[in-house]
């Protein structure tokens, strides 16, 4: 007699979660109404995580969230009175709306070939394709145990990059004032100093800044970002400790390379530059 009730006891119990699990979830609670508009307090909490930290905050409290429901209800109305001059059926809206996905199209596409190769770079690295040992940093860094200091100008012809080499050659001291007269570099290396290990920067000009002495105007130097003109200004010796993380993305670098080099046996690269 026991063991039965203890069952009927079971038995209701499970209905009784059956019963509970059946039951509807509840409509979102509705907290702002604009005529046939409604607006849920789920919307309102996809709206809170648009906004800043201190915003969202004042949100939070009784003032915050009245003003907070009173922008969205402001809103609502001034789409709907839009909608009535049928403002979202005119050129000019329809024309922004198609910039607009157009964007957000070059935005998502980007976006999606950074995740690609990102994920392909993680899936390399993985496999051990790109691991850097411990002998390998210490070979490079026998033989590059320091970091040279240049400072660049970047011409985009060679006529005004033999001038500018000319004039530097006689007066070294005119370096800013070609600098900002002439180069197309980018602003943050127009006459600051940069400095890189063997490795980290373009070849070509890391030979002529290692076999030149410090002051020295050397070029012009042609490469695809254009007619390079650089003085070095230093060169010092790096600790182990200060190389090694650089070393390690160095040798990073050219391994992964040598895979794309591979890949280039695979699928053809042709790159058409009508500056060439």
């Amino acid at each position: 007699m026991k063991k039965g009730f203890i069952f009927c006891l079971l038995v209701l119990a499970v209905c009784g979660c059956q019963k509970q699990a059946a039951e509807p979830t509840a409509a979102p609670e509705v907290v702002v109404r604009v005529g046939d508009n409604t607006v849920t307090q789920n919307d309102v909490d996809a709206r809170m995580r648009l906004l800043s930290e201190e915003d969202r905050k004042f949100a939070q409290t009784p003032i915050g969230r009245r003003n907070l429901l009173n922008i969205i209800a402001r809103e609502k109305l001034i789409a709907l009175a839009a909608q009535d001059d049928k403002i979202d059926q005119s050129d000019i809206y329809l024309s922004l709306l198609e910039d607009k996905r157009r964007q957000l199209k070059e935005i998502y596409d980007e976006y999606a070939a950074q995740m690609l190769e990102q994920l392909w770079y993680d899936k390399l690295k993985e496999n051990g394709r790109l691991e850097v040992s411990d002998d390998e940093i210490s070979e490079y860094y026998k033989k590059y145990p320091y970091e040279m200091t240049v400072r660049q100008i970047i011409l985009d012809n060679a006529q005004t990059a033999d001038q500018v080499l000319h004039t530097l050659k006689s007066s070294p001291s005119r370096w800013k004032e070609m600098a900002r007269q002439y180069s197309v570099a980018p602003e943050i290396i127009r006459s600051d100093k940069f400095s890189f290990m063997p490795g980290e920067f373009i070849p070509e000009l890391e030979v002529i800044a290692a076999t030149s002495a410090n002051g020295s105007v050397q070029g012009f130097i042609k490469t695809p970002q254009g007619f390079h003109i650089i003085m070095k200004t230093g060169e010092k010796r790096l600790s182990r400790k200060e190389a090694e993380p650089r070393i390690r993305a160095v040798l990073e670098n050219k391994k992964l390379d040598d895979v794309l080099d591979s890949l280039q046996n695979k699928y053809e690269v042709v790159i058409y530059d009508k500056n060439e």
